[in-house]
């Protein structure tokens, strides 16, 4: 069969090599007929004794196709239903073959990868880190609709499978095997069919080794079924606990929830049928078409190279000098030594470095306690920070990264007293969130060596970095940066410069926006609460306590002297409110004594003079109106940097914004937002709110250039 390339042996055992057109096996147009045939052709098999289902490709099977999830519409849910079931209807026929079958998994088995394993009597997997298996079909807006929920809800019981369902928890096969998930695994890729044959013949005269586990009459799921007092409690309590994470915005895990308790309530096949009636009914939900445009084909994209210069060789850091030694620089300094790549780690003093040095020595005690890592795997990892006050130290550093204060004069000072250390041709980067790099890079000898790395805080914790080219920054500097960036195994998203680059901008319309909703008269704890239920991970009253008050201030007076004031950031609404908070009550944020809330170690409550200071009882606005006003301003600003080119690509601003800002996930970021709500309705809508609330929702015109062209944001 091509595409399959099917070999029966002289014990009788078929081997099953999947080899797909294309890099990886997947569940494309070319798969169900594959697979048909196959079974078709195992069916008919004379003396056969056992099945191997193996892959010449590097993964096992990578899963669904996402093109034709992505291509279904309401219109054709039927037809989209009867394929999936017509797929199941084949995986239950191979699974009820009178012979073992068993799935010899040599690269990653997830989504419908897993499936067709969960789908085989007996799973052998290659006991690599490179081989991962699980069911992450939640992160794309999907439930896993090949009989993964109601196979796996059957072999490890419904409380043990809910993780694996519901969080997309992918595992190597050490974990698995724990877990009950695979039965066997081998130590080389060599071993891996021949281990397969051999446990077949070993089931000679054995027929329970054909026959699956829900099968076998009187079959009991692990840890009881829907209606045992043991998962009372479980069944009761999950969809309260659900709603507060997701707050209500995500369907899917929802659907896994309501399909997994079927599967532990009802006969196998009933809830295979449930299960594709899930499937079929998140394909078509704007959530999903979010998810997979944004978090699969967008961010493969980006880490794909999309934004990186094509002629440039692959630039490896070896060295990287960090100035520095605070918040920012001991974050990159652990990023950087866990990647393997030597770090100078500078400050002021020898105390002040070894203090930045020992933040990596915290976060590896606690990767030891948690069996993450091993002592001497430490010891290596810190041996590469060298601590220093010394400039000297950065002597043959490919890499600097400047990580200090958001202040002109000290990082010109700083570029020009140790850009001399770098290597011949080497590469100069400000962690900056706000200052334009073509104006920093004036401080610098070679200004088209000299680009922005933006890292976000907690940098050990946050996957993005935003990467910021000046004008003459050149393609050498992007290409560094970016494979640094991918050496340290975070995301990079590429822009070009301005005031507050993309992110920061975009994050400032969103306190901005709090704060003129505030003034307006809208009670404080409201604008929090609603911020969150639109998918904001907390409110912008809050999150301005986190990042601080204090440093708004600090970054207006700044932008005022750069006489940029208003621009894009700091204004009269937050001049006032600056006054107010900072000025007349020194509640300077979270970290200085408190901001718009007071901390306790009870929690937090909303810090009573604002509130009367400033909420209205007769003013009068919809939830709804809050939500658009929160979420369109950061939307309207996405699309003004993509008009002018400071985004360069559509998957930069959706990833960044996710990533960076904490965009809401169902959005699949903020201009993919706009095509699943509709380019007319969006205009419409900004009208709306631009009479209403002011000219700052007015829709940019690349919203009326789509319209006209016919086309979305793509």
């Amino acid at each position: 069969m091509s595409g399959f390339n099917y070999e029966k042996d002289a014990d009788g055992i078929v081997t099953v090599t999947m080899d797909m057109n294309g890099p990886v096996n997947s569940m494309s147009a070319e798969f169900n007929p594959l697979w048909k045939e196959m079974i078709d052709k195992l069916e008919k098999e004379d003396g056969l004794t056992g099945v191997v289902i193996a892959s010449a490709k590097k993964t096992f099977f990578a899963g669904g196709d996402l093109n034709s999830l992505l291509a279904a519409q309401p219109e054709n849910v039927e037809e989209f239903f009867n394929t999936v079931e017509d797929m199941k209807a084949d995986m239950r026929r191979l699974e009820k073959l009178p012979v073992p079958v068993v799935a010899a998994i040599n690269g990653a088995a997830l989504g419908g990868g897993f499936e067709i394993c969960l789908s085989t009597n007996y799973r052998i997997a290659y006991d690599h880190k490179s081989v991962q298996l699980g069911l992450p079909e939640v992160s794309l807006g999907l439930l896993p609709g090949g009989g993964g929920v109601v196979r796996m809800v059957n072999l490890l019981g419904l409380a043990n499978a809910l993780p694996f369902l519901m969080e997309g928890k992918k595992v190597v096969p050490a974990k698995a095997l724990k877990a009950g998930m695979i039965h066997e695994t081998v130590a080389s890729l060599e071993e891996l069919v021949p281990r397969a044959k051999a446990y077949i013949l070993e089931q000679k005269g054995n027929e329970a080794a054909a026959v699956q586990p829900w099968d076998v009459k009187g079959f009991k799921i692990p840890g009881g079924s829907a209606n045992s007092p043991k998962l009372a409690q479980v069944i009761t309590g999950a969809p309260a606990m659900l709603a507060q994470k997701t707050r209500g915005l995500l369907p899917a895990p929802e659907q896994i929830l309501d399909c997994a308790v079927e599967a532990a309530r009802l006969d196998f096949d009933t809830a295979m049928t449930i299960e594709s009636r899930g499937l079929t009914y998140l394909a078509v939900t704007p959530e999903a078409k979010n998810m997979i445009s944004t978090f699969f084909f967008g961010l493969n994209k980006v880490n794909g190279g999309a934004s990186r210069p094509k002629d440039v060789e692959p630039q490896l850091t070896k060295k990287v000098g960090i100035l520095g030694a605070g918040m920012m620089g001991q974050g990159i300094a652990y990023s950087s030594a866990m990647a393997g790549i030597e770090v100078v780690l500078k400050d002021i003093s020898v105390e002040a470095a070894e203090k930045g040095k020992a933040y990596t020595e915290k976060l590896l005690d606690k990767r030891v306690s948690r069996g993450r890592m091993t002592e001497e795997k430490k010891a290596e990892v810190l041996a590469l920070i060298k601590p220093t006050a010394d400039d000297a130290d950065l002597q043959g550093c490919d890499l600097i990264i400047e990580a200090v204060f958001e202040n002109i004069e000290l990082k010109n000072k700083i570029t020009q007293s140790t850009e001399q250390y770098l290597a011949e041709g080497g590469i100069w980067g400000s962690n900056t969130s706000t200052l334009p790099i073509t104006q920093l890079a004036e401080a610098s000898e070679k200004p088209e060596n000299f680009i922005g790395i933006h890292f976000f805080s907690p940098v050990d914790k946050m996957p993005l970095v935003e990467i910021i080219c000046g004008e003459k920054t050149n393609d050498v500097a992007l290409a560094k940066a970016f494979d640094y960036t991918r050496q340290i195994k975070k995301t990079p998203i590429v822009v070009n410069d301005s005031l507050a680059f993309y992110t920061s901008r975009t994050f400032g319309t969103f306190m901005d926006e709090g704060n003129r909703l505030l003034v307006d008269g809208t009670n404080p704890v409201r604008i929090d609460n609603v911020a969150k239920a639109v998918g904001m991970p907390v409110g912008p009253l809050a999150v301005q306590d986190e990042v601080s008050i204090e440093l708004a201030r600090k970054a207006g007076e700044t932008h005022k002297e750069m006489g940029v004031y208003g621009k894009f950031g700091p204004n009269d609404v937050q001049e006032e409110i600056i006054d107010f908070m900072i000025t007349q009550n020194g509640r300077g944020g979270r970290y200085h004594g408190g901001g718009f809330y007071e901390y306790s170690d009870a929690g937090k409550t909303i810090w009573t003079p604002v509130v009367e200071k400033y909420f209205n009882a007769d003013y009068e606005i919809s939830d709804q109106d809050i939500k658009d006003r929160i979420l369109f301003r950061q939307v309207i600003e996405t699309l003004k940097c993509l008009e002018t080119n400071v985004l360069r690509s559509v998957a930069d601003g959706n990833i960044g914004s996710i990533m960076g800002i904490g965009a809401p996930v169902w959005t699949g970021g903020f201009i993919q937002f706009v095509n699943t709500y509709g380019l007319e309705k969006f205009q419409a809508r900004c009208g709306e709110l631009a009479a209403q609330y002011g000219e700052r929702f007015e829709c940019p015109a690349i919203v009326a250039e789509k319209i006209a062209a016919g086309e979305t944001f793509q």
